[in-house]
């Protein structure tokens, strides 16, 4: 029994538990539970990437901005246009995408007194904005001739240039020629 009671009293001293809770300590932190770096580490990369995003959330807050100034600027530009303008522009958008016609063409016609009867400023203005194909537009041109009128490449350039024709540009009918189909 005193083998018993010597166990029981060290059960009992302050510095078993102390060394026990060392000892528990110590493999605790051995098997990972104290690992502060690849805490660090985490915290970090977590920072960075909230940071990049704070970064990409302000340059997309910036490209809207520029994009509202630049559209509003547009608008404000658009307002400030005679109404004129707009329609001369409107119907030489009409005449480029179901005629097929040439700037000079569109120009013409828009200008005439035996066709839109804009002003000459309308007219202008009206060609300068048409965001249109001109090349596309004289080979579209060029090969309507060679189907219905069944004319030579050489024929179709004279009518496509001709100021009683169609009036495109000598660069414009070179275009249509060489992608006429053969």
């Amino acid at each position: 029994m005193e083998k018993g009671k010597q166990k029981k009293a060290i059960y009992k001293k302050w510095w078993f538990w102390l060394i026990v809770v060392i000892a528990l300590g110590a493999i605790g932190s051995a098997m990972g539970g104290n690992d502060t770096a690849a805490d660090d580490k985490k915290n970090t990369e977590a920072v960075e990437t909230k940071d990049k995003d704070k970064a990409k959330d302000e340059a997309k807050k910036k490209e809207e901005k520029a994009a509202e100034e630049k559209k509003a600027e547009e608008k404000k530009k658009e307002d400030s246009v005679p109404s004129e303008y707009k329609s001369a522009l409107k119907k030489a958008e009409q005449y480029s995408s179901m005629m097929k016609m040439s700037k000079a063409g569109i120009y013409d016609q828009l200008t005439s007194e035996a066709g839109e009867k804009f002003s000459a400023e309308a007219g202008k203005y009206a060609v300068d904005n048409l965001k249109a194909d001109y090349n596309a537009n004289a080979l579209a041109k060029a090969e309507d001739y060679q189907k219905s009128m069944a004319m030579a490449p050489e024929a179709i350039r004279d009518q496509l240039t001709s100021s009683a024709g169609e009036k495109f540009t000598a660069e414009e009918a070179d275009y249509a020629i060489k992608n006429l189909s053969k």
